[in-house]
């Protein structure tokens, strides 16, 4: 039993070793992809600017509305 666990461990790290050996960038990215990436990112960023504002002003009106009282109007007899 101790042969069967000792060799599926020396397999398993047999197999493994190439994923270890792997270093360094495989993507060559440029200048020109990094580029639009920041440019995509600046996009992204200013649509969420005023989406969060406008939120923020939303919540703002609402705890103004709750905490203000109720005008108690009287009917006429």
């Amino acid at each position: 039993m101790k042969a069967r666990i000792c060799a599926l461990s020396a397999l398993l790290l047999c197999l493994a070793s190439p994923a270890l050996a792997a270093s360094g960038r495989t993507d060559h990215s440029g200048i020109v992809v990094w580029t639009f990436l920041g440019f995509c990112a600046l996009i992204v960023v200013a649509q969420l600017l005023p989406a969060v504002l406008a939120m923020l002003g939303l919540v703002k009106g609402f705890a103004q509305s709750s905490q203000e009282k109720p005008v108690e109007q009287h009917a006429k007899k």
